[in-house]
């Protein structure tokens, strides 16, 4: 894995089946599902083994890095991409976006409707996802978890809007069962073990299926790790753990507590529903900006108990 913020190039063999560009951050990087001989694999290349009539007839270029944002993708990810001229891309980005003081709903919004509208044009089969709730994971009170929880519920309504728009295919990934389990998560409880892993290419296979684009066989879902111990968790969540939450809390805290101050004014008042209203109405006024109209009438109807940020 490289340092954070640097374009990665994970590339499989080349073939004549078309090129499979993954965009994103550490999920897509593959996070959660390391290699024996160090670095990560991850959903992104289980999916392209599976996309062709052959195990690796599909090459993989995965750009996706840690710490990404949509506008990272937006501005860094996609002219890479477009060089490539892939026939699938992934576009799962936008729960590091909640995490920062500066999040505003039209920006992301304009990133990703950029993002998906470019590569749709080019051709390209776009794939996205609904993403599971942050501050659930992180095991945030109550104020805390409600203004990332809004803010994760708008960018899945934005993501699944701007894939009905451009023709994606999108993966309503937060209303998977397998999200609220534990074994399908790594040590730190952040990222997708390998088995989430599988079931996340399970699904986007799936999806494609459903959606009539020819793919091979499907993601095997046997392992070839060991699941994590509930003593490598907690070690994890000792050491390296803390760090991470401190890595991303040094420019969201300061804003997420006036945002938990608001939150408990609200809530004393007994006008909670009204800050509901207000993200609602940015969410529309960022993607009426954008001629989206308005969202799918399940677009906002987004579940989960964990997170996918990275």
């Amino acid at each position: 894995m490289g340092p954070e913020g640097a374009i990665g190039a994970t590339v499989a063999p080349a073939a004549d089946s078309g090129r499979f560009v993954a965009l994103g951050d550490s999920l897509t990087e593959g996070l959660g599902d390391p290699l024996p001989a160090g670095g990560w694999r991850g959903w992104a290349a289980l999916l392209a083994a599976a996309l062709g009539e052959r195990p690796g007839s599909v090459p993989l270029v995965n750009l996706a890095f840690s710490g990404a944002l949509a506008a990272d993708v937006a501005e860094r990810q996609l002219p890479v991409a477009q060089q490539l001229k892939p026939r699938f891309v992934s576009l799962v980005v936008g729960a590091n976006d909640t995490l920062r003081a500066a999040f505003t709903i039209e920006r992301v919004a304009a990133a990703l409707d950029r993002t998906h509208g470019v590569l749709s044009a080019g051709g390209a089969v776009v794939l996205t996802a609904c993403l599971p709730d942050p501050g659930r994971m992180l095991g945030l009170p109550g104020p805390l978890a409600r203004p990332l929880a809004r803010r994760m519920r708008a960018v899945n309504t934005v993501v699944h809007a701007v894939s009905a728009r451009h023709g994606g295919v999108h993966l309503h990934l937060a209303d998977h069962p397998w999200v609220a389990e534990r074994a399908s998560w790594s040590v730190d409880r952040l990222h997708p073990s390998e088995r989430g892993h599988r079931l996340l290419a399970r699904g986007f296979h799936t999806a494609l299926a459903d959606a009539g684009v020819p793919v091979g066989p499907p993601p095997s879902l046997t392992l070839d790790g060991r699941p994590p111990t509930r003593t490598a968790s907690a070690l994890w969540m000792a050491t390296k753990g803390t760090r991470w939450v401190a890595d991303r809390c040094t420019d969201l805290l300061p804003g997420l507590l006036a945002l938990a101050l608001q939150e408990c004014r609200h809530a004393t008042a007994g006008s909670g529903r009204l800050l509901d209203a207000a993200a609602d109405h940015a969410t529309r006024s960022a993607l009426a900006a954008l001629g989206a109209g308005s969202p799918p009438k399940d677009a906002g109807a987004v579940k989960g108990a964990a997170t996918m940020a990275g």
